[in-house]
């Protein structure tokens, strides 16, 4: 039947970031399709608001405290998880981000990009946001045969865009990595797929998007001016992407893809 292809009762899953906007939005999406949601991060405080708001909306939920960036502790986390809700069958990972440091103020000479600023962002996108947790998680998904890992990119990482030279990079590098683990993963069960999410604003972006008025800035305009939606994205728009994504019924055929939910700025040439 068709109104179970999106059902994910039974599942597992394990959210980093879910702290965040998006990755708790994805979490929230999970959830309502009946998942038992694992929200891992570093934010005890974050953590337990989301997994209350899951809770409140009739969801299960726990938080797992791990570093992303720290095999070790990635692997303890995921161990806790399965004792306590079960084996992990899909892994998403929303953790990551750009640093002031790693951005390149108009003007800017690029030559002056310090080198310690470009490999923390790669640690936090990469490293942390998509090799490490792969590693961990993937261990007992390929030992179960079974599982779905989506990875989450950008619109940076498709298009190179002005001053985010570090995060478009890194990001460039996930969504290679993405193709790489599904060809690597294809036949022992576990699904490896990424979305690239356009424009949405959350608390890392927002003083670059809009001024203290509420008014776009000018970078915030000429992104709309591009975006053939004529708006920015709503974190419940990444709800259908990823619950596809999870569900082995629905995508059982869908591996080493990027996934884009961009309002068609990705279309847009001129």
């Amino acid at each position: 039947m068709a109104s179970n292809l999106f059902d994910l009762s039974g599942t597992v899953a394990a959210v980093l970031g879910g702290t965040g906007a998006l990755g708790g939005a994805m979490a929230d999406a999970l959830a309502a399709a009946g998942a038992k949601v694992a929200i891992v991060g570093r934010s005890v405080t974050r953590g337990g608001q989301r997994v209350k708001a899951i809770e409140a909306a009739g969801g299960v939920a726990k938080f797992a405290l791990a570093d992303a960036r720290n095999l070790d502790s990635l692997r303890d986390c995921r161990d806790g998880i399965a004792k306590e809700l079960g084996p992990i069958s899909v892994l998403v990972n929303a953790a990551g981000g750009n640093r002031p440091e790693a951005t390149l103020p108009p003007g800017a000479d690029f030559c002056d990009l310090p080198l310690e600023a470009w490999q923390d962002v790669f640690d936090l996108n990469l490293v942390g946001g998509a090799l490490l947790p792969c590693q961990a998680f993937g261990e007992a998904m390929l030992e179960a045969g079974s599982g779905s890992v989506i990875n989450i990119a950008s619109m940076a990482g498709m298009t190179p865009l002005s001053r985010v030279v570090a995060y478009s990079a890194a990001k460039a590098a996930v969504i290679n990595f993405t193709q790489f683990l599904a060809r690597e993963w294809a036949t022992r069960g576990v699904r490896v797929n990424a979305i690239s999410p356009g424009f949405f604003p959350a608390e890392q972006n927002r003083k670059l998007l809009f001024n203290d008025d509420g008014g776009y800035t000018e970078r915030g305009g000429q992104i709309i001016g591009h975006t053939p939606m004529a708006r920015f994205g709503d974190p419940s728009e990444l709800a259908g992407a990823v619950v596809w994504l999870a569900s082995q019924k629905a995508s059982s055929f869908v591996t080493g893809q990027n996934i884009v939910v961009d309002g068609g700025f990705s279309a847009t040439t001129i």
